[in-house]
């Protein structure tokens, strides 16, 4: 773990060299910062402090930052916890995915629901303001009562954010091959059908509504000015640069962006080579000094407005697309927007066009109408 930090530490040290050399702009005032997977609350605090100390030497860190530690109930120690507080953490998404004890097992979740209600109250106590769980429609053995029932303690919690996603099982994985071939092994003779998922995540919109815990992204719910600013970046396009195993960048070059990812292969990421800032490690050599990276053209970041700005339920404003990108995209888009509409997927007035609670449900299938025809 202490190498897998200070190798994060080298590419936070090297970030804005690394930029450099693809004439890329990276912002040293820093408004957001979100600490995820792994999970990285078993970082010790002596490397929350290190990594914390690279941050604040290669950025500014402004003062209302949103500093966000991705973390499994339970796996949060006390002094953990006290180090990020005293680096000014303000959020903490917890994977709870459930209430129901049966059903986190089933997925390999250590924790209960009892520690799920005690870790929400311990960070509260902390002075912890901003905190998220994580939800998921569609585990092993749930049923639509205990659906009901894991919203229902998200809501009594009193957490001002709660994000739901639908279970999506890899077919290469132990459980995806398993349901292939009808077995049982893993509980995947228990996991409920994408029609069930789907109709509980609708459950999910409607009780939430009701709560005061507004949909505000197809996956993501909250009180009135809890948002979360860091994903809100990501569905915006805005600039973001990541750092660690697999993470993703997008930066601003000149009239283009720039999308770069670091290797998902945790030995090379290791490399016996120095620390290398992020763009020196997109390539398959750790090693290598030619940055590769993506340049996105008008067509590709006209696609990608559409499709992430789509996901938020205020959607998009037409002027806006037409500023950026021209009269001519938006006129190819169109006719596809008008098919998707008449299917009672999408809605446009007033220059605005956003998913309906239908389009929503298969949103994917919305982005694959508007992609294909853009193509063509």
């Amino acid at each position: 773990m202490q190498g897998y930090v200070d190798r994060v530490c080298g590419e936070i040290r090297g970030a804005g060299i690394a930029a450099e050399k693809l004439g890329a702009t990276l912002d040293r005032s820093v408004d957001s910062v979100y600490f995820g997977g792994g999970p990285p609350s078993l970082l010790s605090p002596d490397q929350f402090r290190q990594i914390f100390g690279a941050l604040r030497c290669e950025f500014d860190l402004e003062n209302n930052a949103e500093i966000t530690l991705e973390c499994a109930p339970g796996q949060l120690a006390d002094e953990t916890l006290e180090e990020l507080l005293r680096q000014q953490m303000n959020r903490v998404s917890f994977g709870v995915q459930s209430f129901v004890n049966k059903e986190s097992a089933a997925v390999g979740r250590l924790h209960t629901e009892q520690q799920c209600r005690d870790e929400v109250a311990r960070l509260r106590a902390a002075g912890v303001p901003e905190i998220n769980l994580d939800l998921i429609a569609g585990l092993p053995h749930q049923t639509e009562q205990s659906w009901r029932y894991s919203l229902e303690q998200a809501i009594a919690s009193g957490v001002p954010h709660v994000s739901v996603y639908m279970l999506e099982v890899d077919e290469d994985s132990r459980l995806g091959k398993e349901m292939l071939a009808n077995g049982t092994r893993y509980h995947a003779s228990a996991v409920p059908s994408e029609d069930d998922a789907a109709a509980w995540y609708q459950l999910a919109c409607e009780t939430f509504d009701r709560a005061g815990l507004k949909q505000y992204e197809i996956s993501n719910f909250a009180r009135q000015g809890h948002a979360s600013r860091h994903n809100l970046k990501y569905w915006k396009r805005q600039s973001y640069v990541g750092f660690g195993l697999d993470a993703h960048s997008m930066l601003r070059a000149g009239a283009s962006d720039v999308r770069f990812a670091n290797t998902d292969n945790l030995d090379a990421y290791l490399g016996d080579s120095s620390p290398a800032g992020p763009f020196e490690i997109v390539s398959q050599s750790v090693s290598s000094s030619d940055p590769e990276a993506d340049v996105i053209g008008r067509e590709e970041a006209f696609e990608e407005s559409l499709f992430l700005g789509l996901r938020l339920n205020e959607g998009i404003a037409l002027g806006d697309l037409r500023s950026d990108f021209g009269d001519a995209l938006l006129e190819d888009a169109m006719p596809a927007l008008l098919e998707v509409r008449a299917a009672g997927l999408l809605e446009m007035d007033s220059g605005q066009i956003r998913l309906t609670a239908r389009g929503r449900m298969v949103s994917n299938e919305v982005f694959s109408r508007l992609l294909i025809a853009s193509a063509a």
